[in-house]
């Protein structure tokens, strides 16, 4: 990754559903278990019921106004489910408060920065995982993580990332300790990528925490002054030497609206 550059499974098949039909005696009027009736008999569904599930035949509209500006990676396809794994980063009072003074400052720099939502370290691109392969591709790294030990990592180098496609910049704290670990464990991830033919990790990767985002490409407004300015900030924040030294108890995948965590050992 370099501002540092940041951070589809199909299945051909389909279960034949259909089940072998009971003989019946000519003109008895019996059907075949799961034939339709005939259109005469058929009842008309209740409006209730069809306006149950709205929206369910239609996939979700790619409007980037409803997510800050944001560009969808792939488009959504029906069926398909964006698929991420990553280490949860619990953040602490006194961490927002570190985030807040960063913040302020980039701002004067580019301000139209807003700070993230929720914390993490990726583990893995963003990737698509069909439906029915969550909970295979889930088991998988489940197994893959049981025996792996927990550890400790600090991130507290401050540096400017983008994604692949340019479209969006990000502030981040980078991993300066615990850097082996992390790499162990993207092995891991990636044998898993393979196994269902999905896109491994990137080849020289650079841990951290995204802070704070925005859209299109800042990083030649936020590298040099600004950033030596950043880092300024975090190496004179109080206790911030133990405040970035974290405990990596556990992993976890998020597949479309699923969480699963899977602890380490």
């Amino acid at each position: 990754m370099s501002a540092a550059p940041l951070v589809g499974y199909s299945s051909s098949g389909s279960e034949d559903e259909s089940e072998a039909g009971v003989q019946t005696r000519p003109g008895s009027g019996a059907r075949r278990r799961g034939q339709s009736p005939p259109p005469s008999q058929r009842f008309p569904v209740p409006d209730s019921v069809l306006n149950m599930f709205p929206g369910t035949e239609e996939g979700p509209e790619d409007d980037s106004a409803k997510h800050g500006g944001r560009v969808r990676t792939f488009p959504h396809e029906r069926g398909n489910w964006a698929t991420h794994v990553y280490i949860p980063y619990e953040a602490k009072e006194e961490f927002l408060d570190l985030l807040d003074l960063l913040l302020a400052r980039a701002q004067t720099y580019v301000p139209r920065l807003v700070r993230m939502e929720a914390f993490h370290l990726s583990l893995s691109q963003s990737v698509v995982l069909r439906h029915h392969w969550i909970l295979p591709f889930v088991q998988a790294l489940k197994e893959r993580m049981a025996s792996f030990q927990r550890f400790f990592f600090t991130a507290n180098r401050v540096k400017i990332y983008t994604n692949q496609e340019k479209t969006r910049t990000f502030v981040g704290l980078e991993v300066t300790s615990g850097h082996a670990q992390f790499l162990d464990l993207v092995s891991e991830v990636d044998r898993v990528m393979e196994e269902f033919c999905l896109t491994t990790f990137y080849q020289d990767p650079s841990f951290h925490i995204s802070l704070a985002w925005c859209v299109g490409d800042a990083h030649l407004q936020l590298e040099g002054q600004c950033l030596r300015e950043l880092q300024e900030i975090v190496d004179e924040f109080e206790d911030a030497e133990l405040l970035l030294r974290v405990h990596t108890e556990h992993v976890r995948c998020k597949s479309g609206n699923k969480f699963f965590s899977m602890p380490l050992k």
